[in-house]
């Protein structure tokens, strides 16, 4: 039995190895432009003008590449955490890949513009004197903001069905009502970076983006559980009350038919 058990789990571990493994390297490759040229632009870039000279490629890329491969990835990530482990990898990604690629299109030309328009807007008021200097915080603030609502808006858009519209509201809206955990997930995600680039490297081909969408959707179920939750309390609330006024209206219109 003990035997069992011990092989059991090295099954286990060996099957969630594979699962980030595959899931993984099929990020990666379906978004393959878009990480050629942020290599090429942290290794082989040897001034500001080469780093600024990538940087247009990977905004045009970005969008119509690493957001639908991301959407994609943490469309698996959702089902592992909804607790349906043994769903077909490669069939489920490519048709969730196929199905949210508009939406995660469009969200990735929102964030895009967003983000360049704050990050234009921080490095200009960066530069200046006085009063005005003061809302480089206020900038850096929106873009901090903005960043961790995008993990947010891939977790919306595979566990949702909302317009487009929606989903930037909602995905804004859960990351300023549930700051805490929108913390989390950035620390958490900031975390599995750092050791991905600095301690651990063979993490980035195989494991990387794959941890991510995990961690990170297991942050938003666990959120959007406890908002479902106080919904259904409140509309229990509401309904009760509801009939209460109703029985104290009943002897009142009794009286007022005598």
């Amino acid at each position: 039995m003990e035997f069992r058990g011990l092989m059991g789990g090295f099954y286990r571990i060996s099957e969630w190895i594979m699962r980030l493994s595959v899931t993984n390297l099929l990020w990666l490759v379906t978004a393959f432009p878009v990480f050629f040229c942020i290599f090429n632009m942290f290794f082989f870039s040897q001034n500001v003008e080469e780093v600024q000279a990538w940087l247009l490629p990977i905004a045009v890329l970005t969008p119509f590449l690493l957001f639908p491969s991301t959407s994609a990835m943490f469309a698996l990530a959702r089902k592992w955490v909804m607790g349906d482990g043994d769903v077909p990898l490669f069939k489920t990604f490519f048709r969730s890949y196929k199905e949210n690629y508009k939406q995660s299109m469009l969200g990735g030309i929102f964030y895009v513009v967003l983000l360049s328009l704050l990050v234009f807007n921080y490095q200009f008021y960066a530069a200046q004197t006085g009063y005005a200097a003061m809302l480089v915080y206020v900038f850096l603030a929106f873009i901090i903001v903005v960043s961790l609502s995008i993990f947010n808006f891939f977790c919306i858009v595979v566990h949702l069905h909302m317009k487009t519209f929606q989903l930037f509201k909602n995905a804004l809206l859960v990351t300023v009502g549930q700051p805490f955990r929108a913390i989390l997930i950035g620390l958490s995600c900031v975390a599995i970076l750092y050791i991905s680039f600095t301690q651990i490297t063979f993490l980035i081909p195989f494991f990387m983006g794959s941890l991510i969408a995990l961690v990170t959707f297991w942050h938003f179920h666990a959120g959007f559980r406890k908002i479902v939750t106080k919904h259904e309390a409140a509309v229990a609330k509401r309904e009760e009350e509801a009939a209460a006024q109703e029985e104290l209206a009943e002897p009142k219109e009794s009286k007022d038919s005598l």
